[in-house]
């Protein structure tokens, strides 16, 4: 199994299969980060993506593929751009793997399909592969299959992989209850302990912080994946996709030209420094795309090693992670919060998310932060989850007031206020209130949002790094 070296390469035809289940925990990361592993180590360029806004499970993705795990978020970023994001991804790729969300019909709450991994394949008019955790069942597993297969016609189900089966005879038994549904089983999984990867109080433990763990893990899904699915048929199925609907173009992050540029235009590009290493992992692979197509210089930095801020930097970005895991480490790091202290004073646009606010705050957990915020974060009990449709209350590096965006919240801890004089965003749903802070140059928040559906807020951010 080799490159096939087509058009569909380069075209809205790029062979593309979505790896579903019908619920958490049934195997899907396990099976497509195999899957994509498994076929990349047969030549293919493979494309990765994940529905929803997990930025966890991308790691693994690019770990099997060499390539950007990217999301898939019709909630984020709209139905429309669901294609068109895909395509920008899958360019020049020989097949796309798209691992779904919790189950196949799940998606937004109180939003019916909306953001669902049947959406997704929807929209892109893919084949779905269903995962289905075999452990506790035998002629049963023929109802559930019906089911999915039957409960949307647009919805095309291609091939079944049975997970967990525990023998044989297990094997036999389920291999004829899913022939009665006339849906192939593509491939037969035991159950394999050295595929799993560890996990606390936000999911997976992400690949930066597994090293050597991560790619063996990786490694042992591959094999797990290439041994008891049948990739050709699965390569076959891909195949079958068909070209995207409405003729979709591929997104990109240059914006549309107003202008000619002129000699006085081309100034030395803005520094924008964005925070990155194993505290501060969750981040959109488009984000720093638009940075630098906004005209920015992006500069990575880790704050649990580097000491200071990249020289001459002009604007700083700090996404999500896990900084709770860190706190010991991120205060031991002195200058760098010093320095981090520094900018925010200045009043150079500081983009924080989730993490980001943590960091900035005066401590987490009692332990000293940055302090640019009169704020203190601590890990709380209680999981906050879920997609909220936000307003900008006031104006910032970021958007002006009004602007609306939609976001995701996801963390296990509670920063005290939750809100500063001037808030960040104003929630509309699922309840009325306001969070984050805006000040001088800092927008701070819980909210995480994806920039593609709004491509105005990195061109802000950095016009606000050229001037500040």
């Amino acid at each position: 199994m080799t490159s096939s070296g087509s058009d569909a390469r380069t075209t809205s035809a790029v062979p593309r299969l979505v790896v579903a289940a019908p619920s958490s925990g049934s195997g899907k990361t396990t099976v497509a980060t195999g899957l994509m592993a498994a076929l990349a180590g047969r030549g293919l360029a493979v494309s990765p993506h994940k529905v929803g806004p997990d930025y966890i499970d991308p790691g693994y993705h690019a770990l099997a593929t060499g390539r950007v795990g990217r999301n898939l978020d019709a909630y984020l970023c709209g139905p429309e751009l669901v294609g068109p994001l895909f395509l920008h991804g899958a360019r020049g790729c020989d097949i796309a793997v798209v691992e779904g969300v919790m189950g196949l019909y799940d998606g937004a709450a109180g939003e019916g399909e909306l953001a669902s991994t049947a959406q997704v394949a929807k929209l892109l008019r893919a084949p779905v592969v269903l995962v289905v955790d075999a452990s506790s069942q035998s002629r049963s597993v023929a109802a559930l299959v019906h089911g999915f297969v039957s409960w949307d016609p647009e919805v095309r189900i291609g091939g079944v992989i049975l997970n967990k089966v525990a023998s044989d005879r297990h094997e036999a038994l389920l291999r004829e209850a899913v022939d009665c549904v006339g849906v192939p089983v593509l491939g037969v999984l035991r159950r394999a302990p050295q595929v799993d990867v560890p996990a606390r109080h936000l999911g997976l433990v992400p690949v930066a912080e597994r090293g050597a763990q991560a790619v063996e893990a990786v490694a042992a899904m591959a094999a797990q994946v290439a041994a008891g699915c049948d990739l050709e048929a699965l390569v076959g199925l891909a195949r079958a996709a068909g070209p995207l609907p409405g003729g979709s173009a591929p997104w990109t992050p240059e914006p549309v030209p107003t202008h000619h540029p002129t000699r006085s235009d081309k100034k030395a590009p803005p520094r924008v420094a964005v925070a990155g290493g194993a505290a501060f992992t969750f981040s959109y692979a488009e984000h720093t795309e638009l940075l630098a197509a906004a005209g920015a210089e992006v500069v990575a930095f880790d704050p649990l090693r580097d000491e200071e801020l990249p020289e001459g930097t002009a604007g700083l970005v700090i996404g999500g992670g896990f900084p709770e895991v860190y706190a010991a480490e991120l205060s031991a790091n002195e200058p760098l919060r010093k320095s981090v202290a520094e900018l925010a004073l200045s009043g150079a646009p500081v983009a924080a998310e989730c993490a980001g606010l943590l960091y900035l705050c005066r401590e987490l957990d009692g332990a000293p932060m940055c302090g640019v915020l009169d704020a203190s974060a601590r890990m709380s009990e209680r999981l906050t989850l879920g997609y909220r449709d936000a307003v900008a209350v006031s104006d910032s590096a970021l958007a002006g007031a009004g602007t609306r965006l939609r976001g995701h919240e996801f963390h296990r801890t509670v920063v005290e206020p939750g809100a500063g004089a001037a808030p960040a965003w104003g929630m509309r749903a699922p309840e009325r209130r306001v969070e984050g802070f805006v000040e001088r140059g800092v927008h701070a928040s819980y909210l995480h949002t994806h920039w593609a559906a709004e491509p105005g807020v990195a061109r802000r951010f950095v016009e606000r790094c050229r001037t500040s």
